[in-house]
């Protein structure tokens, strides 16, 4: 399987400084990424406020959110790199941020009518999600 690399994840997450390894990715994660990695990850594949809303405290309850100072836990770093990557995959997958908030926003008959980003919440879900997009990108039936 083809992975996105770690400048285009963190480039969803607007992360500075970038990671140029999946292993410096990894470290910045187990360290906490800064609260705002999520906001704006959520922000790009978001288009309206309330759509951005509810997939922010679906990732992290909205109390707990707003505790977070700035840097979130390692687990609630790793849900938002998913996020980060998910997105990151779509939009290279189908060259355009567009289409893939389209793509992840519209369910699909093999999620099980589910759409890709409702999947993506979970890492088994996100790595069916990352399948199904390279399928996808190499053409083969999806």
């Amino acid at each position: 399987m083809v992975l996105v690399s770690p400048e285009k994840i963190a480039a969803v997450m607007a992360l500075a400084p970038t990671p140029h390894s999946f292993a410096e990715l990894d470290e910045m994660v187990s360290r906490g990424l800064p609260k705002g990695a999520l906001k704006t990850s959520v922000d790009r594949i978001c288009v309206s406020a309330e759509d951005r809303r509810q997939l922010l405290y679906r990732i992290i309850p909205e109390a707990t959110y707003k505790r977070r100072r700035e840097k979130l836990s390692a687990e609630e770093s790793e849900r938002a790199e998913r996020l980060a990557r998910i997105f990151a995959t779509a939009a290279y997958v189908w060259s355009s941020d567009e289409d893939a908030r389209a793509f992840l926003a519209t369910p699909h008959a093999m999620l099980q009518g589910r759409s890709p980003l409702d999947v993506s919440l979970t890492e088994l879900g996100a790595r069916r999600v990352e399948e199904l997009l390279w399928r996808l990108f190499h053409g083969i039936a999806a």
